[in-house]
């Protein structure tokens, strides 16, 4: 497991979690709820893990919402801090660009 992932449950868990205003953007676009994500990143499964990322720590994971539909979740750890969790987008992956199981992109 990622240690960004591992991290951001932690923090997530325990209620410090804050969503970006893209990510607020791109949930309502696909209409997921924020308490989903959540919640779903207890069984969340690391698809990219980004460590090193500019802006702090961040890892892309496939967590499923309350009906079992899968989403993917960016979450983030602030540069130069330890919280909050920052959901930085969520989308529901579409089945063109990814695998049957939504975990790799499907070549061009």
């Amino acid at each position: 497991m990622s240690d960004t992932l591992r991290v951001a449950q932690a923090l997530a868990l325990a209620g410090e979690y804050r969503v970006s205003r893209h990510g607020f953007r791109e949930l309502a676009a696909d209409d997921i709820l924020v308490n989903d994500v959540v919640a779903g990143i207890a069984s969340a499964v690391v698809i990219e893990d980004y460590p090193d990322a500019h802006k702090g720590p961040s890892v892309l994971v496939m967590q499923q919402d309350r009906d079992g539909r899968p989403i993917h979740v960016v979450w983030g750890i602030p540069s130069g801090g330890n919280t909050p969790a920052v959901v930085v987008t969520a989308y529901r992956p579409a089945p063109e660009l990814w695998s049957a199981d939504f975990m790799t992109r499907k070549q061009p």
